[in-house]
C-alpha cells in the first residue's frame, strides 16, 4: 500500500468526520435535517450544488472522454452547463415558493393526492438508486485501484461514510462536505491544468500540435463525429442533458436551503460558474493527458479513458499529485453520493412515512427517527448493490439517469407550474408513463441486450443507447393528453388555481403574505 495515498485519503475521512460531528449538534429537528432550516446562502448553495452536480463521471469520465474522443467529449459536457440555463429561467425560484422538503411537496401544493405523492416518492428513489450505485462501484474501483484494498472492503467503506454523513449530519453535513469537495476540486483541478499549460510554455497553439500529433485521429480530433457518429443519439443524449437536470431531485431540493428568493438565484448563477469554469479546465486536461501521455498509453492503462486524469497527474507530479488528484476524485463521489442518500431520504421518510403512514400526524421526534433509519436502509440497500456489480459495466445508468428524470419528473413539475388547464390526472399518467418509458427503453435496449458484452446475449429490441429522444415526448405527450381527457372531471376551482400560480411565481400566500 502506498503510504502516500493512503494518507490522503485518511484526511479526507477525518476531515469530513468533523463537519458530520458538527452538523449532527445542529440538526436536532426535521427542518435543519431535510433542508438545514434554510440557512445556507446563495454562494455556499451554489457551491454545494456543484458538488452534488460534478460527480466521478464528470472528473474522470469527461477529462478522458475529451483526450480519446476530442470535440465529442467536450461537446457531452456542454448539456450539463446549459441545462442550468432552463433550471434557472423555469424551475428553481417556483420550485424554492412551493416546496417544503420535497419534489412532492411542490405537485401536492397544486393537486393534494397521496397517489401522486407516493408515484412522486418512488421516481425520486429510483433516480436516487440508479445514480448512486455506479458512483458506489467507481468509488471501489478507484480504492482498490490506488489503495489495493478489496473492492468489497472500497465499496463498505464509501458506503458507511455516506450513511454517516446523513444519518448523523442530515443535509448540514451534505451540504458542507459538497462545499469543501466543490472547493478542493477546483483548487486541484485548477492546480494541474497550470502545469500542464506550463509544460508548453504557456503556448496554447504547441497543445494543439502535440494533441494532433499524439491522437489517432489526427485534425479529426476537433471535428464532431467520433463518440456519437449518429446524428439522433447525439441529439438524444443532448436533450436528456438539457433537460434532466431540472428533474433531478437531489439537485432541486437544495433550493430549500436558502431563505428567499434572491438567495436562490445567486445560487444558481454560483453553480453555472463553478460548473463552467470546470469545465473549461476539463478542456485543458484532456488536452494535456492525451499530449503528455499518448493514446497507446491512455487506453492500454484503461480503455474507457477513466484514468486520464490520474494518469495525468502522476506524469506531472510523481505519486503525490496523483494522490492528490485521487483523494479528490475519492471526495468528489463521496459528496455526491450524501447527496443522493438525503434526496432518497427525504422522499421516504417525509412523503411515503409522514403524509401517507402517519397521514401528517407523527411527531417530530418521530420524524426524525424515521429519517435516520431511512438513511441507514438507503445505504445498507445501495452498498448490497454495489457489491454485487463489481465485474458489470455501470457507467451508462448515469445518463440514463439523467433520461428518467427528464421524462418523468421535469414533465410533471413543468406542466403544474405553468399550465393551468394541467391536472391531478395528468400529473399521475405523466408520471408513471415517463418512468416506464425510459426504464422499458433501458431494459430493451442495447445496454442491456447485447449479443456482445451486455447482461442479456439477445438482439435489442430497442435500437438507441440513448432513449431520450423517444422517452421525454411521451412523458409530455401522455400528460397533456390525460389532462386533456380529464379536465372536466378534475378541474381545479378558479381561486385555487390563481392562488397558485401567485404562489408558484412570487412566493405569496393567499393572504398576502411573502413566503
Amino acid at each position: 500500500m502506498n503510504l502516500t495515498y493512503f494518507s490522503f485519503f485518511i484526511c479526507i475521512i477525518v476531515c469530513t468526520l468533523i463537519i458530520t460531528y458538527w452538523a449532527a449538534k445542529r440538526s436536532n429537528t426535521t427542518n435543519r435535517f431535510y433542508t438545514a432550516a434554510g440557512s445556507l446562502t446563495g454562494f455556499q448553495n451554489g457551491l454545494a450544488i456543484s458538488g452534488d452536480f460534478i460527480s466521478a463521471a464528470s472528473f474522470l469520465g469527461i477529462v478522458g472522454t475529451i483526450a480519446l474522443h476530442g470535440y465529442d467529449g467536450f461537446f457531452y459536457s456542454v448539456g450539463f452547463l446549459v441545462s442550468y440555463l432552463v433550471v434557472m429561467f423555469l424551475i428553481a425560484e417556483p420550485i424554492h415558493h412551493l416546496g417544503k422538503y420535497s419534489l412532492a411537496d411542490v405537485v401536492c401544493y397544486r393537486f393534494n393526492s397521496n397517489s401522486l405523492r407516493s408515484i412522486m416518492a418512488f421516481g425520486t428513489l429510483t433516480i436516487s438508486f440508479l445514480y448512486m450505485v455506479p458512483q458506489l462501484v467507481a468509488s471501489g474501483l478507484l480504492l482498490r485501484l490506488l489503495l489495493d484494498i478489496d473492492y468489497s472492503i472500497s465499496v463498505m467503506v464509501i458506503g458507511g461514510l455516506m450513511t454517516i454523513y446523513v444519518v448523523f449530519g442530515g443535509m448540514i453535513a451534505t451540504s458542507w462536505v459538497q462545499i469543501v469537495k466543490t472547493v478542493v476540486l477546483l483548487s486541484g483541478t485548477f492546480l494541474l491544468s497550470l502545469i500542464v499549460l506550463s509544460r508548453f510554455h504557456w503556448n496554447p497553439s504547441a497543445i494543439i500540435t502535440e494533441v494532433i500529433h499524439q491522437s489517432p485521429l489526427r485534425e479529426k480530433f476537433f471535428l464532431p463525429g467520433k463518440l456519437l457518429d449518429s446524428p439522433v443519439e447525439l441529439v438524444s443524449l443532448q436533450l436528456a442533458l438539457l433537460l434532466g437536470t431540472a428533474g433531478l431531485p437531489h439537485i432541486l431540493i437544495r433550493f430549500f436551503t436558502v431563505r428567499n428568493t434572491k438567495e436562490v438565484r445567486r445560487s444558481i448563477l454560483s453553480a453555472a460558474w463553478v460548473i463552467g469554469s470546470f469545465y473549461l479546465i476539463t478542456l485543458i486536461l484532456g488536452f494535456g493527458a492525451i499530449a503528455l501521455i499518448g493514446y497507446d498509453r491512455l487506453v492500454a492503462a484503461d480503455a474507457t479513458g477513466n484514468l486520464a486524469a490520474p494518469l495525468l497527474a502522476k506524469e506531472l507530479g510523481g505519486d503525490f499529485l496523483l494522490a492528490f488528484i485521487s483523494a479528490i476524485a475519492f471526495t468528489t463521489i463521496v459528496a455526491v453520493v450524501a447527496g443522493l442518500v438525503i434526496s432518497a431520504t427525504t422522499a421516504f421518510s417525509h412523503d411515503i412515512y409522514h403524509h401517507i403512514i402517519k397521514k401528517e400526524k407523527a411527531t417530530e421526534e418521530e420524524q426524525l427517527r424515521a429519517a435516520r433509519l431511512t438513511a441507514l436502509g438507503i445505504g445498507l440497500i445501495s452498498t448490497i448493490f454495489a457489491l454485487r456489480m463489481e465485474n458489470m459495466n455501470v457507467t451508462f445508468l448515469v445518463s440514463l439517469t439523467f433520461t428518467v428524470a427528464a421524462s418523468s419528473n421535469f414533465p410533471v413539475l413543468l406542466l403544474t407550474i405553468y399550465w393551468k388547464r394541467f391536472n391531478r390526472t395528468g400529473a399521475i399518467t405523466g408520471m408513471v408513463t415517463g418512468l416506464t418509458a425510459s426504464l422499458a427503453c433501458l431494459i430493451f435496449g442495447p445496454h442491456i441486450m447485447n449479443p456482445i458484452g451486455g447482461w442479456i446475449a439477445s438482439k435489442p429490441l430497442f435500437p438507441l443507447y440513448n432513449p431520450g429522444i423517444i422517452a421525454i415526448p411521451v412523458g409530455f405527450i401522455s400528460a397533456i393528453i390525460a389532462s386533456l381527457v380529464s379536465r372536466k372531471s378534475s378541474q381545479e376551482k378558479d381561486e385555487e388555481r390563481t392562488q397558485f400560480f401567485i404562489k408558484a411565481q412570487t412566493g405569496i400566500d393567499m393572504r398576502g403574505k411573502s413566503m
